[in-house]
């Protein structure tokens, strides 16, 4: 079963049949909400907006570990995470779609690992987790494929910067990230990402351009909010064909 994370602008999946909703215990506490289970053109989904159905979760509150817990213990093998980026290379324009391959953490504070001791059990070996190819390739791969079967321009790879927020960049941050190699930022990308891994499960993102970077084209000055509700609203009514598509091809 596919598992769709939704963030910023996607609170729900407006076209879901048969639905409904699970509260999952985790020995982590809380997930962010109930998990929407339901059926998109026949296909069984999984659906957990990251930031709560009201939006109300701030991005350095979300229990990342209580979330991948419950679309794992529900039966989620696979998982498509929705997340709205700021463009910091000059083809992620405010709209466009892009499938990261690779990340950087720039977070902190955040609960990033299943191992280690928490409430019910204390397991104190150390665990490397292998993470050098943060997303999996075949989850880009159908997601790539989806978006050129539905005609719409997807951009191939980047590199994701994770920032803790909820406060938006500076200029110089923004000039930080670009130097070190990143495409694009966001609040949300990890520890999600890295507990996917630990859980085997197969992830990966869209990555949807709501705005241009601190700095960059519109946002040279300020962030254009207007512009951004504007630009995500259009994206996800996209996003919501391909990930229709993606089911289809996958036959999930």
């Amino acid at each position: 079963m596919l598992g769709i994370i939704g963030g910023s602008g996607l609170s729900q999946l407006a076209n879901l049949q048969d639905i409904r909703r699970k509260v999952v215990r985790t020995p982590y506490g809380e997930p962010s909400g109930a998990l929407t289970f339901g059926n998109l053109n026949g296909h069984p989904v999984a659906f957990l907006a990251r930031h709560g159905y009201s939006h109300t979760i701030a991005p350095h509150e979300v229990n990342y570990r209580a979330n991948m817990w419950a679309l794992h213990a529900e039966g989620v093998h696979k998982v498509l995470s929705i997340a709205t980026v700021g463009g910091i290379h000059p083809d992620l324009k405010p709209g466009s779609i892009a499938i990261p391959n690779q990340i950087i953490d720039y977070t902190w504070g955040r609960k990033s690992t299943y191992y280690g001791c928490n409430e019910h059990y204390c397991d104190k070996s150390v665990v490397h987790v292998d993470f050098t190819w943060p997303y999996c390739e075949e989850m880009r791969q159908l997601a790539m494929n989806a978006c050129q079967a539905v005609g719409e321009c997807c951009i191939d790879g980047g590199v994701y910067a994770a920032m803790q927020g909820p406060r938006l960049e500076t200029v110089a941050e923004i000039n930080r990230l670009e130097r070190d190699g990143a495409t694009m930022v966001g609040m949300t990308g990890m520890p999600e990402a890295v507990l996917a891994r630990e859980l085997d499960l197969c992830y990966a993102a869209l990555a949807v351009t709501a705005n241009h970077a601190a700095g960059r084209g519109s946002s040279a000055e300020s962030i254009p909010y207007e512009e951004v509700k504007a630009s995500l609203d259009q994206a996800m009514g996209r996003v919501r064909g391909i990930i229709e598509k993606m089911l289809e091809l996958e036959g999930c």
